[in-house]
């Protein structure tokens, strides 16, 4: 099993999961127990400010918390851009990864710029490959630009226009198909 760490997961036509429709999911670690990831394009109401106040040092105050999917949404999940990639705590891609665990006052320092999801999206052991054998995901190498868009909302059909000129029929299409 080749593993899919900094690989982008686009959500195909046919998945229709409220959780993961339209979705660019990033995968964080993929291998034998399973795969964990976050939903990049799911912008909720809520700021850090508001929501996380402890962690407006790291994401700026007014940046929106990102739903990273339906596990455990409860937690924090912060995907960081860090000066010294050993700082990581999970390394997914270039300079970016996971904190993992408690965050530390000094990892603020390490951190050029953060984004702040509540939960994660997770696989158990062979079920991401199940979904991949179904073409319910298409698959992308994740770029920086991707992690940190100004336009998450725009991140599914960016991301596969980017595929290529099969893809991007795919990115214009209705979110209801009857709509055609």
């Amino acid at each position: 099993m080749e593993s899919l760490r900094g690989q982008l997961l686009i959500a195909g036509a046919g998945l229709i999961d409220p959780n993961f429709r339209r979705t660019i999911v990033l995968i964080g670690e993929h291998n034998e127990e399973g795969a964990l990831g976050v939903v990049l394009n799911r912008p909720s109401p809520l700021t850090v400010g508001d929501a996380i106040p402890s962690l407006s040092a790291m994401a700026p105050p007014d940046d929106p918390v990102f739903i990273g999917g339906p596990v455990q949404p409860e937690s924090v999940v912060v995907l960081a851009e860090f000066e010294e990639p050993k700082e990581a705590g999970l390394l997914v891609l270039d300079s970016i990864g996971f904190l993992v665990g408690e965050v530390e006052a000094g990892a603020i320092d390490a951190v050029r710029r953060a984004r702040i999801f509540a939960g994660y999206a997770g696989w158990g052991p062979g079920q991401l490959e199940r979904e991949l054998e179904e073409e319910a995901w298409i698959q992308e190498p994740a770029l920086p630009g991707d992690v940190f868009t100004d336009t998450p909302d725009e991140l599914w059909t960016m991301v596969l226009r980017r595929k290529g000129r099969d893809f991007a029929i795919l990115a214009l299409m209705p979110l209801d198909p009857s709509m055609n």
